[in-house]
C-alpha cells in the first residue's frame, strides 16, 4: 500500500510540475480569470445585476407604499456566479485534460509508462489529482473578491453555503477531467481530445433539458445523470447525498475507463 501511495505521489508531483511549467496552462488560467471577473462585475454591478435589482425592488415598494419582500442578494450573487463559473469551466476543462495521456502518446513515453511497475490506476489517479489541484489554484484567487463582496452583507452570509458551492465546482471539475483523461488516453492528438471532451461534456450538460422533454421514467433517469442539475443543488447550499454519489460515479468511471484503455494499449504492444 505504501508503494502504491508513493507511486501516486510521484506521478502527482510530476504532472503538477508540468502544469506550472506550461505556458499554455498560464494562458488558460488568465482567460479563466478575465472571464470570471467580467461575469462577477456584470452579476453584481451590471444593469440587470443584483444591486440594481435590489434597488429597483426597494423603489417599487416605496412607490406602492407596501414593504418589499426581503431579497437575499448574497445568495443570488453566489448562485449566479457559480453557475457562470460552471459555464466557463465547460470550455476550460477540456483544454486542461487534453494532454494528460495524448502528450505521452505523442512523445512516445506512454509505452514506457504502461509497461512500468506502476499500476494503471495509480498513474491515472496521480494525473487526475494533479490537474484537479491546478484547477483549484485557478479558483482560489476568485474567492478573494467574492469574500470582499460577501463580507459587506448584513446579516453575515453563511460560509458553509460558499464551501458547498465551491466544493460542488471542484467535484464538477473532477468529473469532467476524469472523463476527459479517458478520452485523452485514446488519441495522440491533443486537439481531438479537447474537441471530443467538449462534445461529451456538452451532452452531459444538456441531459437535464433532454430529460424534461422526454418525461416519464426515462426522463427521470436522464435527469438524475445530469451534471448541471446536481451542480445547481450544491450551488444553492443543498447537500444531497445522491449528488455526491453521482459525481463520485463519474470520477471512478473515468479512472476505470482510463486504466482499461492503457491496459488495452499495453496488450496491443505486447
Amino acid at each position: 500500500m505504501r508503494i502504491i501511495l508513493a507511486n501516486i505521489v510521484a506521478i502527482y508531483r510530476r504532472e503538477l510540475q508540468s502544469y506550472f511549467a506550461s505556458p499554455l496552462a498560464y494562458v488558460v488560467a488568465g482567460i479563466f480569470w478575465v472571464l470570471a471577473g467580467i461575469f462577477f462585475v456584470q452579476i453584481l454591478l451590471g444593469p440587470n445585476g443584483v444591486i440594481q435589482g435590489a434597488a429597483l425592488a426597494d423603489l417599487q415598494s416605496q412607490q406602492l407604499g407596501t414593504p418589499a419582500p426581503p431579497i437575499d442578494a448574497a445568495a443570488i450573487l453566489l448562485r449566479f456566479f457559480l453557475q457562470a463559473l460552471g459555464f466557463i469551466a465547460l470550455f476550460i476543462l477540456p483544454i486542461l485534460s487534453m494532454g494528460l495521456y495524448a502528450e505521452e502518446r505523442k512523445r512516445g513515453t506512454l509505452e514506457l509508462l504502461a509497461t512500468s511497475p506502476i499500476t494503471n490506476w495509480a498513474v491515472a489517479l496521480g494525473k487526475l489529482l494533479a490537474v484537479v489541484t491546478f484547477f483549484a489554484t485557478m479558483v482560489l484567487p476568485l474567492l478573494v473578491y467574492q469574500a470582499i463582496a460577501l463580507s459587506a452583507t448584513n446579516p453575515p452570509f453563511n460560509p458553509v453555503v460558499v464551501l458547498l458551492g465551491y466544493g460542488g465546482l471542484l467535484l464538477l471539475a473532477a468529473s469532467v477531467l476524469s472523463l476527459g483523461m479517458f478520452i485523452s488516453s485514446l488519441t495522440s492528438s491533443t486537439i481531438l481530445a479537447a474537441i471530443l471532451t467538449f462534445a461529451l461534456v456538452l451532452l452531459l450538460w444538456m441531459v437535464d433539458s433532454l430529460s424534461k422533454g422526454v418525461g416519464g421514467p426515462v426522463g427521470a433517469v436522464l435527469g438524475h445523470l445530469s451534471l448541471l442539475k446536481h451542480y445547481e443543488n450544491l450551488t444553492q447550499g443543498i447537500l444531497d447525498t445522491s449528488s455526491l454519489v453521482l459525481f463520485a460515479s463519474y470520477i471512478i468511471l473515468g479512472l476505470f475507463l482510463t486504466a482499461q484503455s492503457i491496459e488495452a494499449f499495453k496488450f496491443q504492444r505486447s
